[in-house]
């Protein structure tokens, strides 16, 4: 299984993220994200692997005139995103692959990517497909997870997924740091024809209402469900609680206060110009 395909969902699983995951994790980010690049009134923005939306959201409350576009490959992550409310301008919402923008050269003034790229088969195409769709100046901004081991909850949770369900069980859940080193973003930014590049590397606190509630979003609104799929209904609680616990076993004290699990969680952020 490629990259590109550890993140696609299937059935109910996007509307689960969308419920549990989106408020959690990437709302939090989707906001530094926008915060840093300042949309301007007037710009066009694409925003590459948008998922259920969320920073395309931001995007179009910032850009009160302009033309907002949200893609993503999964027809699902766009249903759920197309359900949701938003302000400011209207969204556009295509379905269509990062390494062939259904985009024209030179359309749009700011490229969005938020946790994506790591994801894609050929990263370098895809970043010379935002390249291309930029008018000149326009800009690029776009984030990656930072190495496993500096978000303590997610390795004590692949950790527990490999003891519990077998050594590849944490595959997918590894792949979302597989981009983790910063400079290889920014040489990769800047092999590809990008400019004026700027590299943040950012810590969030995340937090759950519990290390239970952690892993059983983790298990049933990621492409990680699959792993409960050979299992019957009535035994894929067990094997939540069982990959809980083993997840707590791994866990700092200090990351359980007051009955809620929260963690550091860091990622790399880049900004880039086409000059």
């Amino acid at each position: 299984m490629s990259g590109h395909e550890h993140w696609q969902l299937d059935g109910s699983a996007p509307e689960l993220y969308q419920r549990y995951l989106v408020p959690a994790i990437t709302s939090i980010w989707a906001a530094d994200l926008i915060d840093r690049v300042q949309p301007k009134g007037g710009e066009a923005v694409l925003d590459v692997a948008c998922g259920t939306g969320v920073v395309t959201r931001l995007a179009a409350e910032r850009v009160t005139t302009g033309r907002i576009i949200g893609l993503d490959l999964n027809e699902g992550m766009l249903t759920v995103a197309r359900s949701v409310p938003h302000k400011g301008v209207p969204i556009e919402w295509l379905q269509g692959s990062a390494l062939a923008l259904p985009v024209n050269d030179g359309a749009i003034d700011l490229v969005l990517c938020q946790l994506g790229l790591q994801f894609f088969p050929d990263r370098a195409c895809a970043v010379r497909e935002m390249k291309r769709v930029l008018v000149s100046s326009g800009r690029v901004a776009l984030s990656v997870y930072s190495a496993i081991e500096r978000t303590p909850g997610a390795e004590a949770f692949a950790s527990a997924l490999d003891e519990r369900l077998g050594p590849d069980a944490s595959k997918i859940k590894r792949a979302e740091h597989i981009f983790a080193d910063a400079n290889e973003v920014g040489d990769l930014l800047r092999k590809e024809g990008l400019d004026d590049v700027e590299l943040y590397t950012v810590t969030k606190t995340i937090s759950f209402p519990s290390v239970l509630d952690y892993v059983r979003f983790q298990l049933i609104a990621t492409p990680m469900a699959g792993l409960l799929a050979d299992y019957q209904a009535s035994e894929r609680d067990s094997v939540i609680e069982a990959v809980a616990s083993a997840t707590r076993l791994r866990l700092d004290p200090s990351m359980r206060v007051d009955g809620r699990f929260s963690f550091p969680q860091e990622a790399h952020i880049a900004i880039a110009s086409k000059l």
